[in-house]
């Protein structure tokens, strides 16, 4: 997998400071995305175990409330694998910390219907997730006082409590 950046602090992907990783590849070419560069999966540096130390590094100040996972698209089934033992890792070391995932598949229908049948990775990733913002960006519902979404099509998902529930529970 490969990466396009890490924001050692991040403020707009979820409540508090936060490190933010923007993995490579999408095949959603949402019109209008802000991180378009980030389609080629082929984009950026190589995703490697100095890579995830140093995420785990940014992570390790109090003041640093959780991380998110942003892309390009980090659900798409090429990404997955390397995700898993990060968010492993994040949950094992910093446990009081949020993670966040950005994806533009549908929680229901893609990740917890079609993705979990299909792929192991699917359900141990969503498994270490607290939130999950779903749904394409969709321009036409662009607007700038949403909070931590782009279009008002988008969703801000309880993993945990939805995956509980068997029925979406939303963030706010």
């Amino acid at each position: 997998m490969k990466y396009a950046t890490i924001k050692p602090t991040d403020v707009a992907n979820g409540p508090g400071v936060r490190v933010s990783l923007f993995v490579s590849g999408c095949t959603h070419f949402c019109e209008g995305c802000f991180n378009s560069e980030a389609w080629d999966f082929d984009y950026g540096q190589e995703f490697t175990e100095e890579t995830m130390e140093t995420i785990l590094g940014y992570l390790d100040h109090n003041y640093i409330a959780g991380f998110s996972l942003l892309g390009g698209e980090p659900m798409h089934p090429s990404n997955q694998k390397a995700l898993v033992p990060l968010v492993e890792k994040i949950k094992e070391r910093f446990p009081e910390k949020t993670i966040w995932c950005y994806t533009g598949y549908d929680f229901e229908k893609d990740i917890v219907g079609d993705m979990a049948e299909r792929l192991p990775e699917t359900k141990r990733l969503i498994s270490y997730f607290d939130v999950m913002v779903d749904g394409k960006f969709q321009l036409e519902k662009k607007d700038l006082k949403l909070r931590f979404k782009g279009s008002s099509n988008q969703r801000i998902i309880k993993v945990p409590e939805s995956l509980a529930k068997k029925q979406i529970v939303l963030w706010e």
